[in-house]
């Protein structure tokens, strides 16, 4: 998915919603690129497991750069069903494709109405300019 057909949480996270293969709502979590150029030189990243549950606005993990440690947050209800394994040995991932080899996790959707709650694309990068100024 494009960033362009993406959602964003006021907090930088974004979401990627398709159908899995049962009929399932899973979202595809990530952090946006201003958030990951915003915090410079990453350093380590903690996810959760799979089988874990997430909830809306509540943090499901970290990424510590030189600066600052930053809570990621949930943008959905759900259950983790996968986990970017790979991503804590490839941190770069985060800097050269965020929105690609960087994703974080994956969540089945208990509901869908923290969707609506989300920024579009043109809103988001509204929030980004106005957090630069």
């Amino acid at each position: 998915m494009s960033p362009e057909e993406l959602r964003y949480a006021k907090t930088h996270e974004w979401i990627g919603v398709k159908t899995d293969a049962q009929g399932n709502k899973v979202g595809t979590v990530g952090i946006s690129a201003f958030a990951v150029e915003s915090l410079t030189d990453l350093v380590f990243i903690e996810l959760p497991k799979a089988g874990a549950r997430v909830q809306a606005g509540e943090s499901f993990g970290e990424v510590e750069s030189v600066k600052a440690v930053s809570d990621l947050y949930s943008p959905v209800n759900g259950e983790i069903v996968e986990v970017n394994s790979e991503l804590s040995e490839n941190l770069e991932w985060l800097s050269e494709d965020c929105y690609g080899k960087g994703w974080l996790i994956k969540v089945r959707l208990d509901d869908e109405k923290p969707l609506g709650d989300l920024l579009d694309f043109a809103a988001y990068k509204q929030q980004c300019a106005e957090e630069q100024a």
